[in-house]
C-alpha cells in the first residue's frame, strides 16, 4: 500500500474501530441510566478513564507543568462539558434528535474549514447522511434543546483543542492530565453516585460499569482520535465524525440483526461518499507540527 492511499483508509478506518469501542461502551452507559443520573454516569466516563489512562501512561513530571496542563486542562473539562450535556440532553429529547443538533458542532468547524466546491459537498452529504441515519424527530422540550446545542459547541471545542494537543506530540500523555483535571473538577457531580450507593446499588458494581465505560466509550476513541488528528485537518476530522452513527447503524446490523431502513441506507452511502469526496482533498490533510 502506497504511503498516499494509507493517508486516506487508515484515518477512517481508526474513527470506525473508536466508533465501535464508543458504541460498546454506550451499552454499559444505558444500563447505569436505571441507577445513578446521566451527569453522573458522564462523570464516571471521564473519571474512568483518567485512572486507566494515568496508569498507563503514566505522564512524567513535565506534563503537570503548568504551561501543558492549561491546554490539557481545558481539553479535558470541555469533553466532560460535552460527554455531561449529551447524557443530560437524552432525557428531555429523542436520541435522533439530540445527534443531529450534537453535530452542529461539527458542521461549523468543518464549514469554517470548507474551501472548495468539493469541501461543501462532503459537507453537505455529511449532513444529509446523518440526518437520515439519526431519524430525527422534532419533539421534546427546549431544555434539551438547549443542552443539545452546549453537547455541540463542546464538541466544536473538542475538535479545535484536540487539534492542537494532537499538534504538540504528547497528546496520550495530555489525555491523561486533561480528563484527570476535568475528573476533579466534575468531581461533585459524583454525589449521585454515592446517593445510588445509598438506595441499594453496588458500590464495586457501579465503580468497575465505570471503569469499563471509561475504558470503552473515552480512553480508547479519544486516544484514537489523537492520532488521527496528527494526520488530518480539523475539517477533514470534522466530516470523519459522520461515521459515528454509521457505525452504529453496522453494529446493530451485524450484532443485532436490525436491517437498516431505506432511508438509512441511504444516508450511510452518504457519508460514505462524503468521506470519499473530502478524502480526496488534501488541502488540509498534513497538521502542522
Amino acid at each position: 500500500m502506497t504511503a498516499a492511499r494509507r493517508d486516506l483508509l487508515v484515518p477512517p478506518g481508526l474513527m470506525i474501530v473508536g466508533a465501535t469501542s464508543m458504541y460498546l461502551g454506550a451499552a454499559v452507559a444505558v444500563g447505569l441510566f436505571d441507577v445513578i443520573s446521566p451527569a453522573a454516569v458522564a462523570w464516571l466516563r471521564i473519571a474512568g478513564a483518567a485512572i486507566v489512562l494515568l496508569l498507563w501512561v503514566r505522564p512524567p513530571r513535565t506534563a503537570w507543568r503548568w504551561e501543558r496542563l492549561r491546554l490539557a486542562g481545558c481539553f479535558g473539562l470541555i469533553t466532560a462539558g460535552m460527554n455531561i450535556a449529551f447524557y443530560e440532553a437524552l432525557v428531555h429529547l429523542p436520541l435522533g434528535t439530540t445527534v443531529a443538533l450534537e453535530f452542529l458542532g461539527p458542521v461549523v468547524v468543518a464549514a469554517l474549514g470548507s474551501a472548495t466546491r468539493r469541501d461543501v459537498a462532503a459537507l453537505v452529504l455529511a449532513v444529509v447522511g446523518v440526518l437520515l441515519i439519526a431519524d430525527v424527530r422534532w419533539s421534546g422540550t427546549a431544555l434539551g434543546v438547549i443542552l443539545a446545542l452546549t453537547a455541540a459547541a463542546c464538541w466544536a471545542g473538542y475538535i479545535v483543542l484536540g487539534k492542537r494537543v494532537a499538534a504538540r506530540g504528547s497528546g496520550v500523555e495530555d489525555l491523561a492530565t486533561g480528563f484527570a483535571v476535568a475528573a476533579v473538577v466534575t468531581a461533585p457531580l459524583a454525589w449521585w453516585v454515592a446517593d445510588a450507593v445509598r438506595a441499594g446499588a453496588s458500590l464495586p458494581v457501579v465503580l468497575g460499569q465505570g471503569l469499563l465505560l471509561g475504558i470503552a466509550s473515552t480512553a480508547v476513541p479519544y486516544a484514537l482520535d489523537q492520532i488521527v488528528l496528527r494526520r488530518v485537518g480539523r475539517a477533514r476530522f470534522a466530516i470523519l465524525l459522520a461515521l459515528l452513527p454509521v457505525t452504529a447503524s453496522v453494529i446493530g446490523l451485524v450484532a443485532l440483526g436490525q436491517i437498516p431502513r431505506p432511508l438509512e441506507a441511504v444516508g450511510i452511502a452518504a457519508v460514505a461518499l462524503a468521506v470519499a469526496v473530502r478524502s480526496a482533498d488534501e488541502a488540509d490533510e498534513v497538521p502542522p507540527n
